[in-house]
């Protein structure tokens, strides 16, 4: 018998918008960092992205989204800043579900690795 591989099914998914992608985990992880960090450049220095394409994801999202996703705060003797809106919230929480249900899919089809 041949030694066992290290196969595994893996799902990516993106969203696209006309073609385009829109939405997917990158665009997430944005997301997410931004929430918690309160932030667009402090969530890109931890992703190791600059500020600029960040800013042009959160660019994109609100431009071409049917609301926006992220609300930017004026700076003032605090600096500014940035916060999801409830908008990203959802969005975020659906696409987690969509992932999780593509992994349940993935790992129910582990039977095909068998094969390989």
């Amino acid at each position: 018998m041949p030694p066992q591989k290290n196969l595994e099914i893996r799902l990516r998914c993106w969203i696209t918008l006309e073609g385009e992608k829109f939405f997917g985990p990158g665009r997430m992880q944005l997301l997410l960092g931004i929430q918690q960090e309160g932030s667009i450049s402090k969530a890109a220095k931890t992703m190791g992205m600059s500020y600029k394409k960040a800013w042009d994801m959160i660019n994109d999202l609100n431009a071409r989204g049917q609301q926006p996703y992220v609300i930017l705060k004026k700076g003032g003797e605090m600096g500014g800043g940035a916060e999801l809106t409830p908008h990203a919230l959802q969005v975020i929480e659906l696409f987690k579900n969509l992932n999780a249900q593509l992994k349940n899919v993935a790992e129910a089809e582990e039977n095909l690795l068998d094969l390989l």
